[in-house]
């Protein structure tokens, strides 16, 4: 026996597809309550004409996409499909909603924003640095950079900048036009650093709060990128320790397919001290301690376990300056 139901009735029917029993619904329809209907059956709950006829029949299996594959099933008559119709827009809508309380969602979309922003801000700052050094020979482009962006944008003349900067006034100084080009890119630059960083501090924010062991361990932006790499915290939690740590390793992993050799690590675990300031030898044994507590680590942030502590995640650390220890020099060529 099964029971099969959509949002307007409910049958249990047999192996030989005889109904023994339906109940239809006679309520008033509208297309808000046809909305409030399918939203119950898209997170699998029975309709109240299912849960009656459950009653009725406590063997019978309960299958909600039954009624698809029933060729007898009654098809929508003109009102029910102008009412269905009517229903979708907001049965949309309600999802759209919906999935702001999906913090997953959520941080993809902080870091995916912070991406773009840092990948423009990029562009733009370079440009502002080259640009201002062009007449301004004697800034240091190096012990400078982060006083460029700010200094041209808040000065009203390319011997005012020079000033703010503490270097002798240009050989050659552009036109009006062409100063104000130069002061809006950096007011620009400016803009964009502000918006970075508030871009960040919302991730960290959110990190802390979604994978706060994690994020310990990590930190808050690493611990973001990864479950936005993974596709949310559910399933970087299910993921092997060896998946994980190759997260953000794209272009190695497709060189490997291809017959390099596979990437010790992704991206983010080598943004770590712990991995990026190690001698590339030991590298990748530290990848692979870091990457299997990574794991254990989002898995007590989804499943419900005790957050980890500073004084967990330091002993983490110091347990990565004892393997580097162990290795002190490259292993010998055989």
């Amino acid at each position: 026996m099964k029971l099969h139901y959509d949002w307007r009735l409910s049958r249990v029917i047999d192996g030989d597809g005889v109904v023994h029993d339906e109940v239809t619904w006679t309520g008033k329809r509208s297309a808000g309550a046809i909305a409030d209907r399918l939203w119950d059956l898209q997170r699998g709950r029975l309709s109240p004409e299912a849960r009656t006829l459950a009653e009725r029949f406590p063997d019978a299996q309960a299958d909600g996409l039954g009624a698809m594959s029933d060729a007898d099933w009654p098809a929508l008559d003109d009102d029910e499909s102008k009412l269905f119709e009517a229903a979708a827009p907001i049965l949309a809508k309600r999802g759209v909603a919906d999935a702001a309380g999906d913090t997953d969602r959520r941080l993809d979309m902080l870091v995916s924003a912070a991406a773009e922003l840092r990948s423009a801000w990029t562009t733009s700052e370079a440009r502002c640095v080259e640009w201002t050094g062009l007449f301004l020979s004697d800034v240091d482009l190096d012990a400078q950079r982060d006083d460029i962006p700010p200094a041209v944008a808040g000065a009203d003349s390319i011997d005012s900048a020079a000033t703010a900067l503490s270097v002798n006034p240009p050989a050659h100084s552009p036109s009006e036009v062409e100063w104000q080009a130069i002061r809006e890119h950096a007011r620009g630059v400016v803009e964009l650093t502000d918006r970075l960083a508030a871009h960040e501090d919302a991730i960290r924010a959110l990190a802390h709060q979604h994978v706060p062991s994690l994020a310990a361990l990590i930190g808050p932006l690493g611990a973001a990128r990864l479950v936005t790499l993974a596709g949310g915290r559910e399933r970087l939690s299910r993921m092997p320790s060896g998946s994980l740590q190759v997260l953000g390793a794209h272009a190695a992993m497709a060189a490997h397919r291809r017959g390099a050799p596979p990437p010790k690590h992704g991206a983010i675990l080598f943004s770590m001290p712990q991995i990026s300031r190690s001698p590339r030898w030991v590298r990748g044994k530290i990848a692979r301690f870091l990457a299997g507590k990574a794991s254990i680590a989002v898995r007590c942030d989804h499943f419900g376990g005790e957050t980890w502590d500073e004084e967990k995640v330091s002993e983490i650390h110091k347990e990565t300056e004892a393997i580097k220890a162990r290795f002190p020099r490259p292993p010998k060529r055989r």
